[in-house]
């Protein structure tokens, strides 16, 4: 997918180097965008857009830190003069029931998938107020239906909508977009780790009859930045093959 409004952009992705981060890092590159991968793990994604005449770069942030999130930014515009697109994607998961959930679970898990989102949303929005742009959030199924061994991992989630619908009243009038994509089971290493059994399970719910992939998600996150999403702000798109259904 390539269009022409996301032609020498800026774009930040937190948790970029894998999984859906990568795939929407790769379709952004394709499309002509500067791409800054946030994330605290480096992978061969550089290289990769590089060979094919992209333009990216990595910087190691732990988006649960303010004080790293700002130091990013901050350096990425210096480099770059402006930031047009943030991808808020980072995330993590620590599973098990509520009663055996311990404290650091239930806080790390908040801290990257919440706070990170706060976090890097509020660095942006002190440099996209001046030139307008796009902000996506992404969230889960699991934040609107609730998941079981997932307490955190769902409110989390579920506080990304609301925080998405606030922050596009706050700051609409200044051109600034945010949405939000809610992904069913996508095959990322995350996923891969779950039971076969239990995805089995998931996949009989599929009305499309298959699990998602990276790019999938991508084409939504693409799609929400460029101008053809131009008069769309505070949705959330499911993209799950139909399992919220």
């Amino acid at each position: 997918m390539t269009m022409e409004d996301l032609r020498g952009k800026v774009a930040v992705v937190t948790g970029g180097s894998y999984g859906i981060g990568r795939a929407i890092c790769e379709l952004l590159s394709q499309a002509g965008s500067f791409v800054a991968v946030f994330d605290v793990e480096k992978s061969d994604l550089l290289q990769a857009i590089e060979s094919k005449g992209g333009r990216a770069a990595f910087f190691e942030v732990d988006v649960s830190k303010r004080e790293a999130v700002e130091r990013a930014f901050e350096e990425l515009v210096r480099s770059e003069g402006r930031i047009d697109f943030l991808v808020n994607n980072a995330g993590i998961a620590r599973d098990a029931f509520l009663v055996r959930m311990k404290d650091d679970d239930w806080d790390k898990v908040l801290d990257v998938n919440l706070r990170g989102v706060f976090n890097c949303t509020r660095a942006a929005l002190r440099y996209m107020i001046r030139t307008g742009g796009a902000i996506v959030n992404v969230s889960s199924i699991a934040g609107v239906t609730g998941n079981r061994g997932q307490a955190n991992y769902a409110a989390a989630k579920a506080g990304i909508i609301g925080f998405s619908k606030t922050v596009a009243k706050e700051y609409g009038e200044k051109g600034i977009r945010v949405n939000v994509v809610a992904p069913g089971f996508i095959m990322t290493r995350m996923t891969e780790r779950l039971d076969g059994r239990v995805r089995e399970d998931v996949l009989a719910r599929v009305p499309l009859g298959r699990l998602g992939t990276p790019e999938d998600v991508a084409k939504v996150v693409i799609f929400l930045l460029s101008d053809y999403a131009s008069y769309v702000t505070g949705e959330v798109i499911h993209v799950n093959g139909g399992l919220y259904m």
